[in-house]
C-alpha cells in the first residue's frame, strides 16, 4: 500500500511538471480574440489592428479585434477582466483604461491594479491640442489668450469621462487657469469626426488618430505632451515649453488580459508582438502615427501600469474630480 502511494504520488509530481509545457506547447489551439475597448477609428484600434493583421505567423493562431466601447473604455476593460484565465480573450490597455479612468470613477467593476495580467506595452504616443480651423488662434499664445478672455465660451471633447485626454486636459485647465466645457464621447473616433466637422472646437486627442487630420489642414496642433517637439510637428511646443510640465504625459497601448494569466501564455503572446515588432512594415506603420515603440516585458509593463495609475489618482484628488 505504501509502495502504491508512492507511485502515484511520483506519477503526480511528474504530471505537475510537465503540464506547464504541454499546455504552452498547445496555447493556442482557436483564434484568439482581442478586445479594443474603444470604438474604431481612435489611436487604440489602429495599434490593435496592426499588430493583429501580422501576428498569426509568430502566435500561432490568428487574433481577431473586437470593438467594445462605452464608459470611456471601462465597458470593454471590464469584459476583459471577466473573461476567461486561458488566453483566448485578451485586450489592449490603455491609460484611460488602466489609470484615469479608474482614478476618477469610483464605480469602476475592476481594480486595474489586481484584476489584469499584464503583458506587453507594445507603443507609447504623445497627445495633441487641437482646434477646429474656425477657431480664432492659431498658436499656443494666441489659443490661452482667447480661452483666458472667453471663460466658458469653448468646449472640448474627449474620449469619454475619466479618459486621458478627458483627465489631461482637466489638469491643464487646473495649471493654466481657464475653463473649457467638457463633451465627452464613446471613443476618440467619434470626438475626433465631430472635432473635424466643427462641432466642438477643441480636442485633446492621441497624436496617431488626429495627425491625418492636422496634415490635411483640417485641425491646427496648438501643443503636445511628448519628451520633445515631434518630427511630425517641429512648430508646435510640448507642454514643458510652455511652462506645463505635469501636462507632459504620453498614452501607452498594451496587450493584457485578465488576471490569473498562465507564464505560458504571456510569455507566448509577448514573444508574438516582439516577433511581429521585428517586421519593418509593422514598425513603419506605428511609428508613421508618431507612435513610439516599446515593446517592454511584462513586469516592466506592470510597474507602468502602477505608476501611471498613481499620477491620475492624485491629480483626481487634488483637482476634486467628479464623473458629470
Amino acid at each position: 500500500m505504501q509502495r502504491r502511494t508512492l507511485t502515484v504520488t511520483v506519477v503526480a509530481a511528474a504530471m505537475a511538471a510537465v503540464a506547464p509545457l504541454a499546455f504552452g506547447q498547445a496555447y493556442p489551439s482557436k483564434p484568439v480574440k482581442l478586445i479594443v475597448p474603444f470604438a474604431p477609428g481612435g489611436t487604440t484600434d489602429i495599434v490593435a489592428r496592426v499588430i493583429s493583421e501580422k501576428i498569426n505567423a509568430p502566435l500561432g493562431q490568428t487574433m481577431i479585434v473586437e470593438n467594445k466601447a462605452g464608459g470611456g473604455g471601462i465597458v470593454g476593460a471590464n469584459e476583459i477582466s471577466k473573461a476567461a484565465p486561458d488566453g483566448y480573450t485578451l485586450g489592449v490597455a490603455t491609460v484611460s483604461t488602466t489609470a484615469s479612468n479608474p482614478a476618477i470613477n469610483p464605480k469602476t467593476p475592476y481594480n486595474p491594479l489586481t484584476d489584469f495580467t499584464s503583458i506587453i506595452n507594445i507603443a507609447a504616443t504623445p497627445n495633441v491640442i487641437a482646434v477646429h480651423p474656425s477657431f480664432p488662434a492659431k498658436d499656443y499664445k494666441g489659443f490661452l489668450a482667447e480661452l483666458k478672455k472667453s471663460p466658458g465660451k469653448y468646449s472640448f471633447s474627449s474620449s469619454g469621462t475619466g479618459g486621458i485626454g478627458h483627465l489631461q486636459m482637466e489638469l491643464y485647465k487646473s495649471l493654466a487657469n481657464v475653463f473649457v466645457t467638457h463633451i465627452p464621447y464613446r471613443g476618440a473616433g467619434p470626438a475626433l469626426n465631430d472635432t473635424v466637422a466643427g462641432q466642438v472646437p477643441i480636442i485633446f486627442d492621441n497624436l496617431p488618430s488626429a495627425l491625418p487630420f492636422i496634415k490635411d489642414g483640417r485641425l491646427i496642433p496648438i501643443v503636445v505632451a511628448a519628451p520633445q517637439r515631434l518630427a511630425a510637428l517641429p512648430n508646435v511646443p510640448t507642454f514643458k515649453e510652455v511652462g506645463l510640465e505635469p501636462v507632459n504625459r504620453m498614452a501607452y497601448y498594451g496587450i493584457h488580459g485578465p488576471k490569473g494569466l498562465p507564464k505560458e501564455v504571456v510569455d507566448k503572446v509577448a514573444a508574438a508582438v516582439k516577433k511581429t515588432l521585428e517586421d519593418p512594415a509593422v514598425r513603419k506603420r506605428i511609428e508613421d502615427t508618431g507612435s513610439l515603440i516599446v515593446a517592454n516585458t511584462p513586469e516592466q509593463f506592470a510597474a507602468q501600469t502602477k505608476a501611471e495609475f498613481e499620477v491620475y489618482k492624485k491629480v483626481v484628488e487634488q483637482q476634486k474630480l467628479k464623473l458629470d
